[in-house]
């Protein structure tokens, strides 16, 4: 059994308020009963507000109700005392075994300890899903860590989960990126033509064009005037650069497939190549391009115009959009009969159902906010239950350098890659640094905090910790004894002393942390939860010794460094940070 399957002190308590409330106040015996730790160490272990929250639908005074309910608990070997304090707060004192127990818990469970191993949902998180156009800069970096540690999060709490990638293969923004390509490797070959201000300017086209001049030499050539003859005059650059993508689908023929395949597996490859160093795997990198292959877009589009959901305007197809709560209805079908990246859409979330998951987790940029409505209008006017997708937005990233905001794109539009701030601050700064705010929070990541060795450096800070208690444990070593089953027999009722309690304390509330940071979808909790993990071992560590010469005291703190360690362990690979042993 996972420690999470065993009651926590803080749910054994609510139980025994909760028996306590079924005696003094049936009628409220399912009001919601919230426990706090109280921030000074004198008013015990746990505090309540229950009696505050029934009297005034009681009409009794608070500590009256109170002391109903005190009178009203069950015994418990758990509670050394139930107290009453202040306008009616019901304090709960454990006894030292019920505060230490969690050590040999921790010990015991392992890399368990925390999970939950119930039958949870079949859950797919989708996550990243960048157009492959070009590098992934910080942004994407984000929702990639974000995504990522979701993902394990859940995984944890005892859900089934998919990781998936929606490859945006189809569509004008791989045309523009192939024919961004082509027009760089005309001017290899001295065809020059003014290149569109708003096709992909950076040097990864021009290196694009240097692989396919080396392989294909010639091949693709078209003369410039041959290219300009195709292109209608406009002073409109969208409708210039699709007279530029148009006019390369008919010179080229299938030469154009070939420059466009060459692009996407490159940019795709880069792509994933960037991720699997950050740390971030996916079980399924589902095509776009497949929904039309197969008929899936063209079915759901005849699906809405079969229920009346459709109507045509200015030749283009429209989905009553406002009819669901969207602000206005949505073009699925423009008039020159090419179905829009709403529509695919549309298509890719029924897949998902389809393929059977109870729920459906997307992670978007900010900047998709709007579009939450449309996508769930949608579903619902397929008969598709939209309860079941949820959507979680990530927000902005802004770099910081000796206090002032860096630069994040050059003139040439470049924008700084997740590589470079990867190469530059490390893999574990960036994962944790990503972290350190709700995910649609707005992120300042400081470049040099995230580089320095200080305890300022919450990575650092945390890591560290763990870092402590290896040397601890390999000074122990040195002294002939390391088995870590010694310490389960450890007397754990001598670790008395504030710090160690609070340690002990802080420890216990990670089983309860994981189920809430799952609960919603906030992983930035568990980054915070460690945080104050590490500054309550630190703050032991530095007051007292682990290894002092009386025997039954070293073992009993070897035991709560090895224990602080696990939870160290289990939470920083849940973010995907490594636990290095020195440092």
């Amino acid at each position: 059994m996972s420690s999470a399957t065993q009651p926590t002190l803080r749910q054994h308590l609510t139980d025994l308020l909760r028996t306590a409330l079924q005696t003094v106040a049936p009628e409220h015996w399912d009001v919601d009963i919230l426990l706090e730790r109280p921030k000074q160490a004198s008013h015990g272990d746990f505090a309540s507000s229950l009696a505050l929250q029934l009297a005034r639908s009681l009409k009794t005074n608070p500590r009256q109700v109170a002391e109903r309910l005190v009178a009203a608990l069950p015994v418990s070997d758990l509670v050394a005392k139930a107290e009453i304090a202040g306008a009616g707060f019901i304090n709960f004192t454990l006894n030292s075994n019920a505060r230490t127990a969690v050590v040999a818990t921790i010990l015991s469970a392992g890399t368990a300890f925390g999970r939950d191993v119930a039958s949870g949902q079949r859950v797919q998180v989708e996550f990243v899903s960048a157009n492959p156009t070009g590098p992934l800069h910080v942004g994407h970096g984000r929702g990639a860590a974000y995504g990522a540690s979701l993902s394990s999060l859940l995984a944890f709490a005892g859900h089934e989960v998919s990781r998936e990638y929606y490859v945006n293969d189809a569509g004008r923004q791989m045309d523009i990126l192939a024919v961004s390509t082509w027009l760089r490797y005309l001017a290899i070959h001295g065809q020059v033509l003014p290149f569109p201000p708003n096709a992909y300017q950076g040097d990864y086209v021009f290196a694009m064009a240097e692989q396919i001049n080396v392989a294909a030499a010639d091949r693709y050539v078209r003369q410039a005037d041959a290219v300009l003859g195709q292109i209608h005059p406009t002073d409109d650059l969208d409708e210039r650069l699709d007279g530029f993508i148009l006019a390369g689908k008919t010179l080229l023929g299938e030469g154009w497939q070939a420059i466009h395949a060459h692009v996407l597996h490159e940019q795709l490859t880069d792509c994933r190549a960037d991720l699997e160093e950050f740390g971030v795997s996916f079980d399924e990198w589902f095509s776009e391009r497949s929904l039309y292959d197969s008929g899936q877009v063209a079915a759901v589009v005849d699906q809405l115009a079969a229920h009346n959901h459709t109507y045509e305007k200015d030749g283009a197809l429209w989905f009553r959009s406002t009819a669901f709560g969207d602000e206005k209805d949505r073009v699925v079908r423009r008039d020159n009969g090419i179905y829009t990246y709403f529509a695919s859409d549309i298509a890719y979330h029924l897949n998902k159902f389809a393929r059977g998951f109870d729920k459906l987790i997307d992670v978007w940029g900010a900047d998709h906010h709007g579009y939450i409505a449309r996508v769930k209008g949608a579903l619902t006017a397929t008969g598709a239950d939209p309860g079941r997708l949820d959507v979680t937005l990530v927000q902005f990233v802004s770099l910081f350098r000796n206090g002032e905001k860096a630069a994040m794109s050059t003139r040439s539009g470049e924008y700084v890659t997740l590589r470079q701030l990867r190469h530059e601050v490390g893999n574990d700064a960036c994962r944790f640094f990503y972290m350190l705010r709700k995910s649609d929070q707005a992120l300042d990541f400081d470049l040099d905090l995230a580089k320095s060795q200080s305890n300022e450096n919450p990575v650092y800070y945390v890591q560290y910790a763990h870092a402590r208690i290896c040397s601890v444990l390999a000074q122990w070593a040195s002294d002939g004894v390391s088995d870590i089953a010694v310490l389960q027999q450890a007397d754990l009722s001598l670790l008395d002393h504030e710090r160690e309690v609070a340690l002990c304390q802080r420890l216990a509330e990670f089983p309860e942390l994981i189920h809430n940071a799952a609960r919603d979808y906030a992983p930035h909790a568990l980054a915070f939860y460690l945080k104050d993990l590490a500054a309550d071992f630190h703050s032991w560590y530095n007051a007292e010794r682990v290894l002092v010469d009386d025997k039954p005291i070293r073992l009993a703190r070897l035991a709560l460094a090895v224990a602080t360690r696990q939870v160290l362990q289990n939470g920083l690979s849940i973010l995907g940070v490594s636990q290095p042993e020195s440092m």
